[in-house]
């Protein structure tokens, strides 16, 4: 039997944090050596968007960790440490996470990404709006832009498709404009 159908089976086809039946996927707890049936989980989106931060956490989605916390899969249970870590300014979160015991091999493995020291924010790239932006999204200018180093001058309402994301500044968008590939702030876009 492959990985994943064995996952699949131990999973009952639902999320393993959250029992939810809708879209899943496997995903590997990091950090990964090798793929083992210890270091995978069954999760549905809405988990993986939030343990990725691509979502902003939503407490009370993760009251399901009441549950999955005792689960005797090793990486259910660094999840969910690391979840409850984030969102430990939850007086529920910090009772469970009080009573989350992990043997030191499991908590080298939950303290090792360093996603623990992280409260629950997450940076997202967000338009002038306060809109998400995400890759591929087109945008319009609200305020006439000068680029650097050329002579180019981006007009305000110039429309820039299929927009990629500075992966390590949500302040800043990458789009072209006449052909040119340029950084553009996001308080300077709205989502066309």
């Amino acid at each position: 039997m492959s990985l994943a159908k064995s996952i699949e089976a131990r999973s009952q086809n639902q999320c393993e944090l959250c029992a939810a039946t809708t879209p899943l996927s496997l995903f590997e707890v990091p950090p990964v050596d090798r793929t083992t049936e210890d270091n995978c989980i069954m999760i549905c989106s809405k988990c993986l968007q939030q343990i990725e931060k691509k979502e902003a956490l939503d407490s009370k989605h993760w009251d399901c960790l009441n549950t999955a916390m005792w689960s005797e899969v090793p990486g259910i249970q660094v999840v969910s440490w690391r979840m409850l870590n984030r969102l430990r300014n939850e007086s529920w979160a910090a009772d469970l996470l009080d009573m989350l015991y992990l043997d030191d091999d499991k908590l080298a493995w939950a303290k090792a990404t360093g996603d623990h020291d992280n409260d629950g924010s997450v940076d997202l790239h967000l338009d002038c709006n306060g809109q998400q932006l995400f890759t591929g999204d087109s945008i319009v200018l609200t305020k006439s832009l000068d680029v650097k180093g050329t002579s180019l001058n981006a007009k305000m309402g110039t429309v820039v498709k299929n927009i990629r994301l500075v992966p390590d500044n949500t302040e800043q968008i990458e789009g072209k404009i006449e052909g040119q590939m340029i950084v553009i702030l996001t308080k300077y876009v709205r989502k066309a």
